[in-house]
């Protein structure tokens, strides 16, 4: 990253927080953290499942645990400052700190996105063309759509922040967030940022619009080609679209809503931050455990060879 602005006269900026009242700042704190564990515990009992269990040694899974591993990265960006500020009457965060952290988010969050339209790739090629499945997503395949999802993620993030680690910020340093929202930081500089602005809408905003497109796109042509189908082949695959629908519509969807609609209402942007942050990523474990009988027997393996400790279910 590039060395940050030595015009700055702002060391620092100061997060508003969900709410002022420090029994509701309690009770966020204690919901938060308990979130945040079962985000922690339901990504990587994903990623630990489908690294030791053998059945689960197929391109699909391959995606479903990296997808995890960028659930946790995504939500650890943020969530455990957001954790510790509910407990602070004055919550600050460093110029420093505050690039950092909408640098890592954008780079995970952008790196998501990409991953989603892999994985979406991996269903059509199962469905459309089962024969040539394994000849078409090879190791090689695998692993170059998953450097390209970094790639893409480091891109992303990397177009919008040099631009905004060059700016002045010498007067408000108030941010109505819990996070370091980069829409809110931008608006703060002591300079024209119109035309930053635009380039924030269009790189994140259009990006995830066109990519939401295109995955609806597919998913529909899934869909018609199943239904072609015998109900009994088609069963299953449709369980396994619907899980995959599910966590596209609850990761584009807010994606969409805050850089489509971004600087006008900030009790929507806190809604949303929190969503996008917390929710999604507690949310989709639990979607494609509930929803994936193999998933489901992988964690009762893993559990009764001690790998881990867990409940009896």
């Amino acid at each position: 990253m590039a060395i940050l602005n030595k015009n700055s006269n702002v060391s620092e900026f100061i997060l508003l927080g969900l709410s002022s009242s420090q029994e509701l700042q309690l009770l966020f704190f204690a919901i938060f953290i308990l979130v945040y564990v079962a985000i922690i515990v339901g990504n990587l009992l994903v990623i630990i499942s489908v690294i030791f269990d053998n059945h689960l040694h197929s391109p699909m899974y391959f995606f479903l645990a990296n997808l995890s591993f960028f659930d946790l990265c995504f939500s650890s960006a943020a969530t455990p400052k957001v954790i510790a500020d509910f407990l602070r009457k004055r919550k600050t965060i460093t110029l420093w700190g505050c690039t950092v952290q909408m640098y890592f988010m954008h780079f995970f969050g952008g790196g998501e996105m990409s991953l989603l339209i892999a994985m979406a790739i991996d269903r059509y090629v199962a469905i459309c063309k089962p024969l040539h499945y394994q000849t078409i997503m090879n190791h090689r395949m695998l692993i170059g759509f998953l450097v390209l999802s970094w790639a893409v993620g480091f891109i992303h993030t990397t177009s919008q922040m040099v631009f905004t680690v060059g700016l002045p910020f010498c007067g408000p340093n108030v941010v109505d967030s819990i996070f370091c929202d980069l829409p809110l930081v931008i608006k703060l500089a002591c300079t024209d940022t119109y035309n930053l602005e635009l380039l924030v809408i269009a790189d994140s905003g259009l990006l995830s619009l066109v990519c939401f497109i295109l995955l609806a796109i597919s998913y529909i042509i899934m869909f018609v080609t199943l239904g072609q189908r015998s109900s009994s082949a088609s069963s299953k695959a449709v369980s396994t679209l619907s899980a995959h629908i599910t966590v596209v519509i609850l990761l584009f969807g807010p994606a969409i809503l805050i850089y489509v609609f971004p600087f006008n209402s900030y009790s929507v942007d806190k809604f949303l931050s929190v969503f996008y942050t917390i929710i999604t990523p507690f949310l989709n474990p639990i979607i494609y455990t509930l929803r994936n009988q193999e998933m489901k027997g992988a964690i009762k393996r893993l559990c009764s060879r001690n790998i881990i400790s867990c409940l009896d279910t």
